[in-house]
Protein backbone atom coordinates (compact mmCIF):
# COMPACT_ATOMS: atom_id res chain seq x y z
CA UNK A 1 0.00 0.00 0.00
CA UNK A 2 2.91 2.21 0.49
CA UNK A 3 3.74 1.85 -2.94
CA UNK A 4 0.33 3.15 -4.02
CA UNK A 5 0.10 6.33 -1.77
CA UNK A 6 2.93 8.31 -2.41
CA UNK A 7 1.40 9.08 -6.16
CA UNK A 8 -2.04 9.94 -4.79
CA UNK A 9 -1.05 12.77 -2.64
CA UNK A 10 1.54 13.56 -5.26
CA UNK A 11 -1.54 14.19 -8.14
CA UNK A 12 -3.57 15.79 -4.77
CA UNK A 13 -1.33 18.26 -4.22
CA UNK A 14 -0.65 19.47 -7.53
CA UNK A 15 -4.35 19.60 -7.97
CA UNK A 16 -5.00 21.85 -5.06
CA UNK A 17 -1.97 24.19 -6.08
CA UNK A 18 -2.90 24.01 -9.59
CA UNK A 19 -6.20 26.62 -9.34
CA UNK A 20 -3.62 29.25 -6.99
CA UNK A 21 -1.27 29.42 -9.46
CA UNK A 22 -3.14 30.03 -12.69
CA UNK A 23 -5.05 32.78 -10.66
CA UNK A 24 -2.15 34.82 -10.19
CA UNK A 25 -1.89 38.61 -11.29
CA UNK A 26 1.37 39.36 -12.60
CA UNK A 27 0.35 42.63 -13.17
CA UNK A 28 1.06 45.26 -16.39
CA UNK A 29 4.12 44.79 -18.33
CA UNK A 30 5.08 46.92 -20.75
CA UNK A 31 2.66 49.83 -22.47
CA UNK A 32 -0.78 49.28 -24.07
CA UNK A 33 -2.31 51.15 -26.63
CA UNK A 34 -5.42 51.05 -28.17
CA UNK A 35 -5.77 50.21 -32.06
CA UNK A 36 -5.79 53.01 -34.38
CA UNK A 37 -5.17 51.24 -37.40
CA UNK A 38 -7.76 52.33 -39.93
CA UNK A 39 -10.19 49.63 -41.26
CA UNK A 40 -8.99 48.17 -44.55
CA UNK A 41 -12.31 48.46 -45.90
CA UNK A 42 -12.94 52.11 -45.04
CA UNK A 43 -9.93 52.58 -46.60
CA UNK A 44 -10.84 50.98 -50.11
CA UNK A 45 -14.41 52.47 -49.84
CA UNK A 46 -12.56 55.70 -49.26
CA UNK A 47 -10.49 55.39 -52.28
CA UNK A 48 -12.96 54.80 -54.68
CA UNK A 49 -15.61 57.42 -53.44
CA UNK A 50 -12.26 59.89 -54.45
CA UNK A 51 -11.74 58.19 -57.58
CA UNK A 52 -15.32 58.86 -58.25
CA UNK A 53 -15.44 62.90 -57.55
CA UNK A 54 -12.48 63.82 -59.41
CA UNK A 55 -13.60 61.48 -62.51
CA UNK A 56 -10.96 58.64 -62.33
CA UNK A 57 -12.93 56.01 -62.53
CA UNK A 58 -14.62 57.01 -65.76
CA UNK A 59 -11.32 57.44 -67.21
CA UNK A 60 -10.04 54.29 -66.06
CA UNK A 61 -13.51 52.71 -67.18
CA UNK A 62 -12.91 54.10 -70.61
CA UNK A 63 -9.49 53.12 -71.18
CA UNK A 64 -10.17 49.74 -70.52
CA UNK A 65 -13.18 49.99 -72.99
CA UNK A 66 -10.56 50.88 -75.16
CA UNK A 67 -7.75 48.43 -74.75
CA UNK A 68 -10.80 46.11 -75.04
CA UNK A 69 -11.84 46.92 -78.38
CA UNK A 70 -8.52 47.46 -79.83
CA UNK A 71 -7.90 44.08 -78.94
CA UNK A 72 -10.93 42.58 -80.04
CA UNK A 73 -10.29 44.26 -83.72
CA UNK A 74 -6.38 43.13 -83.33
CA UNK A 75 -5.61 40.13 -81.19
CA UNK A 76 -2.11 39.34 -79.80
CA UNK A 77 0.00 37.94 -82.76
CA UNK A 78 1.02 34.06 -82.29
CA UNK A 79 4.71 34.29 -81.42
CA UNK A 80 7.40 32.19 -83.40
CA UNK A 81 5.30 32.12 -86.77
CA UNK A 82 7.48 32.78 -89.61
CA UNK A 83 6.82 33.31 -93.59
CA UNK A 84 7.38 30.21 -95.27
CA UNK A 85 10.05 29.90 -97.18
CA UNK A 86 10.08 26.16 -98.86
CA UNK A 87 7.72 23.59 -99.42
CA UNK A 88 7.25 21.48 -96.06
CA UNK A 89 4.50 18.97 -95.41
CA UNK A 90 3.89 15.69 -92.94
CA UNK A 91 1.15 13.81 -91.65
CA UNK A 92 -0.64 14.46 -88.66
CA UNK A 93 -2.80 11.47 -86.81
CA UNK A 94 -5.17 12.75 -84.57
CA UNK A 95 -6.08 9.60 -82.75
CA UNK A 96 -5.97 9.71 -79.07
CA UNK A 97 -5.97 7.04 -76.45
CA UNK A 98 -9.27 7.58 -73.75
CA UNK A 99 -7.67 7.93 -70.34
CA UNK A 100 -10.54 6.94 -68.36
CA UNK A 101 -13.92 5.15 -69.25
CA UNK A 102 -16.54 7.86 -71.08
CA UNK A 103 -19.98 7.34 -69.82
CA UNK A 104 -23.19 8.71 -71.61
CA UNK A 105 -25.76 10.73 -69.70
CA UNK A 106 -27.28 7.53 -68.17
CA UNK A 107 -23.82 5.96 -66.52
CA UNK A 108 -23.16 3.78 -69.47
CA UNK A 109 -20.28 3.61 -70.71
CA UNK A 110 -19.83 4.19 -74.52
CA UNK A 111 -15.55 4.31 -74.82
CA UNK A 112 -13.67 2.31 -72.47
CA UNK A 113 -10.23 3.37 -70.72
CA UNK A 114 -7.64 2.72 -73.18
CA UNK A 115 -9.07 2.90 -76.38
CA UNK A 116 -8.07 4.33 -79.04
CA UNK A 117 -10.09 6.82 -80.94
CA UNK A 118 -9.77 8.87 -84.27
CA UNK A 119 -12.04 11.91 -84.32
CA UNK A 120 -12.28 11.86 -88.12
CA UNK A 121 -14.02 8.61 -88.04
CA UNK A 122 -17.06 10.29 -86.37
CA UNK A 123 -16.20 13.94 -87.79
CA UNK A 124 -14.59 14.71 -90.60
CA UNK A 125 -12.58 17.97 -91.71
CA UNK A 126 -14.84 18.94 -93.96
CA UNK A 127 -13.06 22.04 -95.41
CA UNK A 128 -9.71 22.71 -95.37
CA UNK A 129 -8.09 24.95 -92.66
CA UNK A 130 -5.65 27.85 -93.78
CA UNK A 131 -3.39 29.93 -91.57
CA UNK A 132 -2.19 33.03 -92.91
CA UNK A 133 -0.77 36.33 -91.92
CA UNK A 134 -3.41 38.77 -92.54
CA UNK A 135 -1.06 41.69 -92.47
CA UNK A 136 1.01 40.09 -95.62
CA UNK A 137 -1.28 41.21 -98.60
CA UNK A 138 -0.12 38.20 -101.10
CA UNK A 139 -1.28 35.83 -98.88
CA UNK A 140 -4.52 37.65 -98.24
CA UNK A 141 -4.82 37.38 -102.19
CA UNK A 142 -3.20 33.59 -102.25
CA UNK A 143 -5.56 32.30 -99.88
CA UNK A 144 -9.14 34.76 -100.99
CA UNK A 145 -7.80 33.46 -104.77
CA UNK A 146 -7.38 29.63 -104.32
CA UNK A 147 -10.12 28.85 -101.74
CA UNK A 148 -12.92 31.52 -103.06
CA UNK A 149 -15.35 28.86 -104.06
CA UNK A 150 -14.93 26.66 -101.09
CA UNK A 151 -15.83 26.45 -97.51
CA UNK A 152 -12.32 26.92 -96.38
CA UNK A 153 -11.29 28.44 -92.99
CA UNK A 154 -9.27 31.07 -92.49
CA UNK A 155 -7.47 31.10 -89.91
CA UNK A 156 -5.06 34.10 -89.21
CA UNK A 157 -1.98 33.92 -87.13
CA UNK A 158 -1.71 37.98 -87.13
CA UNK A 159 -3.82 41.09 -88.41
CA UNK A 160 -7.15 42.15 -87.64
CA UNK A 161 -9.95 39.45 -88.44
CA UNK A 162 -13.17 42.02 -88.09
CA UNK A 163 -11.42 44.98 -90.24
CA UNK A 164 -11.15 41.41 -93.16
CA UNK A 165 -14.14 40.07 -92.82
CA UNK A 166 -16.11 43.89 -93.20
CA UNK A 167 -13.24 44.54 -96.34
CA UNK A 168 -13.38 40.81 -97.63
CA UNK A 169 -17.50 39.98 -96.88
CA UNK A 170 -15.66 36.44 -95.75
CA UNK A 171 -15.24 35.29 -92.31
CA UNK A 172 -12.09 34.95 -90.67
CA UNK A 173 -10.75 33.42 -87.58
CA UNK A 174 -7.99 33.96 -85.30
CA UNK A 175 -5.79 31.12 -83.45
CA UNK A 176 -6.32 33.20 -80.00
CA UNK A 177 -3.05 31.75 -78.25
CA UNK A 178 -1.64 29.77 -81.09
CA UNK A 179 -3.49 26.63 -79.91
CA UNK A 180 -4.22 25.23 -83.32
CA UNK A 181 -0.35 26.26 -84.26
CA UNK A 182 1.26 24.55 -81.58
CA UNK A 183 -1.28 21.49 -81.41
CA UNK A 184 -0.10 20.68 -85.48
CA UNK A 185 3.15 21.93 -85.20
CA UNK A 186 2.83 24.78 -87.80
CA UNK A 187 6.19 26.98 -88.02
CA UNK A 188 5.71 29.19 -91.10
CA UNK A 189 2.35 30.35 -92.97
CA UNK A 190 0.85 30.18 -95.11
CA UNK A 191 -0.40 26.51 -94.23
CA UNK A 192 -3.19 24.21 -95.37
CA UNK A 193 -4.38 21.08 -93.11
CA UNK A 194 -6.63 18.96 -95.26
CA UNK A 195 -7.99 15.57 -94.42
CA UNK A 196 -6.39 12.38 -96.09
CA UNK A 197 -8.37 9.23 -94.89
CA UNK A 198 -7.90 9.09 -91.27
CA UNK A 199 -5.15 11.50 -90.94
CA UNK A 200 -4.54 15.33 -91.46
CA UNK A 201 -2.06 16.34 -94.48
CA UNK A 202 -0.31 19.72 -93.22
CA UNK A 203 1.33 22.06 -95.76
CA UNK A 204 3.36 24.96 -95.08
CA UNK A 205 4.15 26.47 -98.53
CA UNK A 206 5.55 30.05 -99.91
CA UNK A 207 3.36 31.69 -101.88
CA UNK A 208 3.96 31.71 -105.78
CA UNK A 209 6.07 34.35 -106.50
CA UNK A 210 3.81 35.03 -109.70
CA UNK A 211 0.78 35.40 -106.81
CA UNK A 212 2.73 37.47 -105.14
CA UNK A 213 1.08 40.93 -106.20
CA UNK A 214 -2.55 42.13 -104.01
CA UNK A 215 -5.92 41.43 -105.53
Amino acid sequence: MRLLTLPVCATSLALAIAPQAMARDYGQHGAVWPVIEPDLLQQIHARLTQLEKTGETARLNEELKRRTIARVNRPEPVAGVTLAAALRSWRFDPTITAPRDIADDKGRVIIAAGTRVNPLDTVPLRAPLVFLDGDDPAQLAWATRRYASTKAKLILVRGAPLELMKARQRRFYFDQGGTLVKHFGIRAVPTTVEQQGRALLITEQPVPPKERAPS
